[in-house]
Protein backbone atom coordinates (compact mmCIF):
# COMPACT_ATOMS: atom_id res chain seq x y z
CA UNK A 1 0.00 0.00 0.00
CA UNK A 2 1.20 3.15 -1.20
CA UNK A 3 0.99 6.21 1.72
CA UNK A 4 1.84 8.77 -0.92
CA UNK A 5 -0.63 11.96 -0.68
CA UNK A 6 -1.69 10.46 3.05
CA UNK A 7 -0.72 12.45 6.21
CA UNK A 8 -0.61 9.73 8.93
CA UNK A 9 -1.00 11.35 12.59
CA UNK A 10 -0.51 7.97 14.41
CA UNK A 11 1.93 4.87 13.66
CA UNK A 12 0.17 2.21 13.25
CA UNK A 13 0.72 -1.07 12.11
CA UNK A 14 -0.61 -2.45 9.24
CA UNK A 15 -0.99 -6.36 7.81
CA UNK A 16 2.30 -6.90 5.30
CA UNK A 17 4.58 -5.61 8.24
CA UNK A 18 4.38 -2.14 7.28
CA UNK A 19 4.21 0.96 9.14
CA UNK A 20 3.17 4.41 8.75
CA UNK A 21 5.03 7.35 9.50
CA UNK A 22 2.68 8.77 11.90
CA UNK A 23 3.51 12.19 13.75
CA UNK A 24 3.38 10.03 17.24
CA UNK A 25 3.73 6.75 18.24
CA UNK A 26 1.40 5.71 20.36
CA UNK A 27 1.47 2.12 20.39
CA UNK A 28 3.58 2.12 23.70
CA UNK A 29 0.71 3.65 25.80
CA UNK A 30 -2.21 1.59 24.64
CA UNK A 31 -0.78 -0.04 27.73
CA UNK A 32 -0.61 2.87 30.09
CA UNK A 33 -4.40 3.74 29.15
CA UNK A 34 -6.83 2.27 32.16
CA UNK A 35 -8.87 0.23 29.86
CA UNK A 36 -11.83 -0.67 32.00
CA UNK A 37 -11.02 -4.57 31.48
CA UNK A 38 -8.90 -6.29 29.14
CA UNK A 39 -11.63 -7.39 26.91
CA UNK A 40 -14.22 -4.83 25.37
CA UNK A 41 -16.83 -7.67 24.27
CA UNK A 42 -19.87 -6.19 24.26
CA UNK A 43 -19.21 -2.66 24.61
CA UNK A 44 -20.38 0.07 22.47
CA UNK A 45 -17.71 1.98 21.95
CA UNK A 46 -16.92 5.89 20.48
CA UNK A 47 -13.74 7.12 19.56
CA UNK A 48 -13.26 11.22 19.96
CA UNK A 49 -11.22 12.99 17.50
CA UNK A 50 -9.98 10.04 15.93
CA UNK A 51 -8.13 11.03 13.09
CA UNK A 52 -6.12 7.75 11.39
CA UNK A 53 -8.51 5.84 13.89
CA UNK A 54 -5.46 4.11 15.71
CA UNK A 55 -7.74 4.16 19.62
CA UNK A 56 -10.53 3.23 17.52
CA UNK A 57 -8.83 0.54 15.72
CA UNK A 58 -7.52 -0.45 19.21
CA UNK A 59 -10.87 -0.72 21.02
CA UNK A 60 -12.27 -2.74 17.47
CA UNK A 61 -9.04 -4.85 18.23
CA UNK A 62 -9.94 -5.46 22.17
CA UNK A 63 -13.39 -6.99 20.89
CA UNK A 64 -15.94 -4.27 21.32
CA UNK A 65 -18.96 -4.78 19.48
CA UNK A 66 -19.22 -1.42 17.64
CA UNK A 67 -16.91 1.36 17.27
CA UNK A 68 -18.46 4.73 16.11
CA UNK A 69 -15.08 7.16 15.14
CA UNK A 70 -15.79 10.98 15.06
CA UNK A 71 -14.04 14.22 13.63
CA UNK A 72 -13.96 17.01 11.53
CA UNK A 73 -12.63 16.42 8.21
CA UNK A 74 -11.46 18.88 6.79
CA UNK A 75 -9.07 21.46 8.38
CA UNK A 76 -10.13 24.56 8.16
CA UNK A 77 -13.51 23.31 10.45
CA UNK A 78 -10.98 22.37 13.25
CA UNK A 79 -11.19 24.29 17.05
CA UNK A 80 -7.98 25.94 16.48
CA UNK A 81 -6.86 29.07 17.16
CA UNK A 82 -7.25 31.52 13.76
CA UNK A 83 -3.33 32.31 13.80
CA UNK A 84 -2.37 28.50 14.13
CA UNK A 85 -4.63 27.28 11.54
CA UNK A 86 -2.62 27.84 8.02
CA UNK A 87 0.58 26.79 9.72
CA UNK A 88 -0.47 23.64 11.31
CA UNK A 89 -2.21 22.62 8.61
CA UNK A 90 1.41 23.14 6.80
CA UNK A 91 3.15 21.46 9.27
CA UNK A 92 0.87 17.96 8.93
CA UNK A 93 0.70 18.32 6.05
CA UNK A 94 -2.63 19.37 5.05
CA UNK A 95 -3.50 21.95 3.01
CA UNK A 96 -7.26 21.39 2.13
CA UNK A 97 -9.84 19.22 2.16
CA UNK A 98 -10.26 15.66 3.43
CA UNK A 99 -7.17 13.59 4.23
CA UNK A 100 -8.24 9.49 3.33
CA UNK A 101 -6.03 7.76 5.88
CA UNK A 102 -8.81 6.87 8.17
CA UNK A 103 -9.94 4.97 5.16
CA UNK A 104 -7.30 3.70 3.79
CA UNK A 105 -6.06 2.00 7.15
CA UNK A 106 -9.63 0.54 7.69
CA UNK A 107 -9.41 -1.00 4.30
CA UNK A 108 -6.00 -2.67 5.72
CA UNK A 109 -6.94 -4.03 8.44
CA UNK A 110 -10.48 -5.14 7.16
CA UNK A 111 -12.04 -2.73 9.82
CA UNK A 112 -15.66 -2.51 10.59
CA UNK A 113 -15.61 1.21 12.39
CA UNK A 114 -18.10 3.46 10.99
CA UNK A 115 -16.84 6.77 10.86
CA UNK A 116 -18.42 9.90 11.31
CA UNK A 117 -17.79 13.79 10.22
CA UNK A 118 -18.57 15.43 12.90
CA UNK A 119 -17.27 17.63 15.95
CA UNK A 120 -17.06 16.86 19.73
CA UNK A 121 -19.14 19.77 20.43
CA UNK A 122 -22.09 18.50 18.09
CA UNK A 123 -22.13 15.14 19.90
CA UNK A 124 -25.61 14.43 20.73
CA UNK A 125 -27.38 10.96 21.68
CA UNK A 126 -30.51 11.66 19.16
CA UNK A 127 -28.00 11.50 16.42
CA UNK A 128 -25.28 8.72 17.68
CA UNK A 129 -27.07 7.34 20.74
CA UNK A 130 -25.54 6.52 23.74
CA UNK A 131 -21.87 4.26 24.69
CA UNK A 132 -20.49 2.20 26.83
CA UNK A 133 -16.66 3.43 26.77
CA UNK A 134 -15.58 7.28 25.15
CA UNK A 135 -12.21 7.21 24.58
CA UNK A 136 -10.55 10.88 23.88
CA UNK A 137 -7.20 11.38 23.00
CA UNK A 138 -4.60 14.20 23.26
CA UNK A 139 -7.77 16.36 22.11
CA UNK A 140 -8.43 18.73 24.99
CA UNK A 141 -4.90 20.85 24.42
CA UNK A 142 -6.61 21.58 20.76
CA UNK A 143 -9.78 22.83 21.86
CA UNK A 144 -11.15 26.49 23.19
CA UNK A 145 -13.67 25.21 25.43
CA UNK A 146 -12.38 22.20 26.81
CA UNK A 147 -14.80 21.43 29.74
CA UNK A 148 -18.00 22.53 27.12
CA UNK A 149 -16.57 19.41 24.54
CA UNK A 150 -16.68 16.80 27.95
CA UNK A 151 -20.03 18.30 29.15
CA UNK A 152 -21.11 17.11 25.17
CA UNK A 153 -19.06 14.36 25.88
CA UNK A 154 -21.05 13.50 29.10
CA UNK A 155 -24.22 13.69 26.94
CA UNK A 156 -23.74 10.40 24.94
CA UNK A 157 -21.77 8.32 27.84
CA UNK A 158 -23.86 5.71 29.74
CA UNK A 159 -21.09 4.05 30.75
CA UNK A 160 -17.04 5.11 31.19
CA UNK A 161 -14.85 7.93 29.64
CA UNK A 162 -11.18 6.60 29.02
CA UNK A 163 -9.14 9.63 28.23
CA UNK A 164 -5.18 10.34 27.23
CA UNK A 165 -4.53 13.89 27.39
CA UNK A 166 -0.94 15.80 26.53
CA UNK A 167 0.45 17.90 29.67
CA UNK A 168 2.67 20.84 30.41
CA UNK A 169 5.49 18.79 32.29
CA UNK A 170 7.05 21.29 34.46
CA UNK A 171 4.02 22.57 35.82
CA UNK A 172 2.65 19.36 36.63
CA UNK A 173 5.82 18.10 38.48
CA UNK A 174 6.10 22.07 40.39
CA UNK A 175 1.89 21.92 41.39
CA UNK A 176 0.90 18.45 41.74
CA UNK A 177 -2.22 19.21 42.98
CA UNK A 178 -2.80 22.81 42.10
CA UNK A 179 -4.98 23.10 38.87
CA UNK A 180 -2.57 25.38 36.50
CA UNK A 181 -2.79 25.83 32.37
CA UNK A 182 -1.28 27.68 30.25
CA UNK A 183 -3.18 29.56 27.63
CA UNK A 184 -1.61 30.04 24.36
CA UNK A 185 -4.03 30.63 21.57
CA UNK A 186 -1.72 31.80 19.17
CA UNK A 187 0.29 30.50 15.92
CA UNK A 188 0.46 26.88 17.41
CA UNK A 189 -2.09 24.18 16.95
CA UNK A 190 -3.57 24.48 20.68
CA UNK A 191 -5.10 26.84 23.34
CA UNK A 192 -3.89 25.23 26.73
CA UNK A 193 -1.07 23.32 28.02
CA UNK A 194 -2.31 22.17 31.24
CA UNK A 195 -1.24 19.76 34.06
CA UNK A 196 -2.33 16.84 35.17
CA UNK A 197 -3.73 18.55 38.01
CA UNK A 198 -6.19 20.61 35.60
CA UNK A 199 -6.62 17.66 33.42
CA UNK A 200 -8.33 16.27 36.28
CA UNK A 201 -10.43 19.24 37.80
CA UNK A 202 -11.88 19.58 33.49
CA UNK A 203 -12.96 16.08 34.10
CA UNK A 204 -14.83 16.74 36.89
CA UNK A 205 -16.37 20.30 35.90
CA UNK A 206 -17.60 18.16 33.13
CA UNK A 207 -19.71 15.65 35.45
CA UNK A 208 -17.40 12.93 36.00
CA UNK A 209 -16.02 11.20 38.34
CA UNK A 210 -12.54 9.83 37.85
CA UNK A 211 -12.25 6.32 39.49
CA UNK A 212 -8.36 5.56 37.62
CA UNK A 213 -5.92 7.31 36.76
CA UNK A 214 -2.03 7.24 35.88
CA UNK A 215 1.18 9.27 36.45
CA UNK A 216 2.90 10.83 33.91
CA UNK A 217 3.83 9.07 30.97
CA UNK A 218 5.72 9.90 27.79
CA UNK A 219 4.09 9.44 24.32
CA UNK A 220 7.41 9.47 21.44
CA UNK A 221 7.15 11.17 18.17
CA UNK A 222 6.96 9.36 15.07
CA UNK A 223 8.74 8.41 11.94
CA UNK A 224 6.97 11.37 10.65
CA UNK A 225 8.13 14.17 13.21
CA UNK A 226 11.27 15.94 12.18
CA UNK A 227 13.77 16.00 14.60
CA UNK A 228 16.20 19.56 14.54
CA UNK A 229 20.02 19.04 15.46
CA UNK A 230 20.86 18.58 19.48
CA UNK A 231 21.93 22.36 19.37
CA UNK A 232 18.97 23.56 17.89
CA UNK A 233 16.91 22.65 20.57
CA UNK A 234 19.71 23.53 23.69
CA UNK A 235 19.30 27.20 21.91
CA UNK A 236 15.72 26.96 22.54
CA UNK A 237 15.83 25.59 26.38
CA UNK A 238 16.05 29.15 26.92
CA UNK A 239 12.45 29.66 27.07
CA UNK A 240 9.63 27.38 29.34
CA UNK A 241 8.15 26.58 26.00
CA UNK A 242 11.50 25.99 24.29
CA UNK A 243 12.39 23.72 27.23
CA UNK A 244 8.67 21.73 26.28
CA UNK A 245 9.67 21.79 22.86
CA UNK A 246 13.06 20.01 23.85
CA UNK A 247 12.00 17.43 25.92
CA UNK A 248 9.05 16.30 23.35
CA UNK A 249 11.40 15.65 20.70
CA UNK A 250 13.85 13.53 22.83
CA UNK A 251 11.63 12.10 25.22
CA UNK A 252 8.31 12.20 24.48
CA UNK A 253 5.45 14.16 24.65
CA UNK A 254 4.11 14.21 28.38
CA UNK A 255 0.86 12.25 28.87
CA UNK A 256 -1.72 11.95 31.66
CA UNK A 257 -4.61 9.16 31.48
CA UNK A 258 -7.96 8.41 33.64
CA UNK A 259 -10.97 6.36 33.32
CA UNK A 260 -13.95 7.87 34.92
CA UNK A 261 -17.73 7.62 34.72
CA UNK A 262 -20.52 10.40 35.15
CA UNK A 263 -20.96 11.65 37.90
CA UNK A 264 -24.91 11.43 39.73
CA UNK A 265 -26.66 14.23 38.98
Amino acid sequence: MSDAGLHWYHTLELPGGELTPGWFDTRGAVDRVPWPAASLRGLRCLDVGTWDGFWAFEMERRGADEVVAIDVPDPRGWDWPARATPTGMEMLGVMKGEDRAFDVAARALRSRVRREDLSVYALDPERLGRFDLVFLGSLLLHLRDPVGALERVRAVCRGTLVLAETVELVASLRWPRRPVARLEGDDAPWWWQPNVATVRRMVRAAGFRAVAATGLYFVPLGPAHPRPPLREGWREARTPAGRERLVARWLGVPHTALRAVPSAA
